[in-house]
């Protein structure tokens, strides 16, 4: 085994130097790009903004430790990359129609303790995905949930019933959720487990939502959120 070429690779000691030298000048480069995209472009990404980091990124790379990549050549990335950014920008705050196309918009999920089937289904979430990020905002069950909206950043807006309107919903708390029936041995209210719906159910064999077609239910919960 070569330790030498495999501390250094093909370059010569006298590069290291220069590798420090670079990153130092990629890294000032990188830090006044990010503060000409201004904090949005840090703090929420959109997808045309993660298109720009992850170009920043690369066009930062490479200068840093090869030797045959000059650090002008890299810098104008830089700049076409900015320039770019700028201008799409000023096209998506003047043509909410270019703003949808490039971003998106924002899709409910939840309305009135249930779910949106369809919008949830398009936006590809999967369900424990989706209750995990309830549960870190307090949630037990969507009865508690006015409204739900998943916005174009990819985070999760919450629009809460006030506690005297808070309804019986579907639990999401793991151990009761896994509680699934198919036959009601107890009249009392079930929500369906996989749309959410709910009703005061009688004692049955077997009942099928009338939302969704399925026929697993959950007991379901009324307890208000605990802030």
């Amino acid at each position: 085994m070569d330790l030498e070429k495999l501390l250094i690779g093909e370059q010569e000691w006298n590069f290291i130097p220069e590798i420090m030298l670079r990153t130092l000048v990629m890294y000032l480069v990188v830090l006044f790009s990010l503060r000409i995209l201004g904090k949005r472009g840090v703090k929420q990404l959109s997808i045309f903004e993660l298109v720009v980091i992850i170009s920043l990124g690369s066009a930062a790379g490479d200068p840093m430790f090869y030797k045959e990549v000059g650090l002008i050549s890299s810098i104008a990335v830089f700049f076409v990359v900015i320039i770019a950014y700028k201008v799409t920008s000023y096209f998506v705050s003047k043509s909410s129609k270019f703003e949808v196309l490039l971003e998106g918009s924002s899709t409910c999920l939840i309305e009135n303790g249930k779910f949106s089937i369809e919008n949830f289904r398009k936006e590809g979430l999967a369900q424990d995905e989706f209750f995990s990020e309830l549960r870190l905002k307090g949630i037990s069950h969507l009865g508690q949930i006015q409204l739900a909206i998943i916005e174009t950043t990819g985070s999760i807006s919450v629009f809460y019933y006030a506690d005297e309107d808070v309804k019986y919903g579907l639990p999401i708390l793991p151990a009761l959720f896994c509680e699934k029936h198919t036959i009601i041995k107890r009249k009392d209210h079930y929500s369906c487990s996989f749309c959410g719906y709910t009703q005061l159910v009688p004692v049955v064999n077997e009942m099928t939502c009338k939302v969704c077609q399925k026929k697993k239910w959950v007991k379901s919960m009324n307890i208000l959120r605990i802030t």
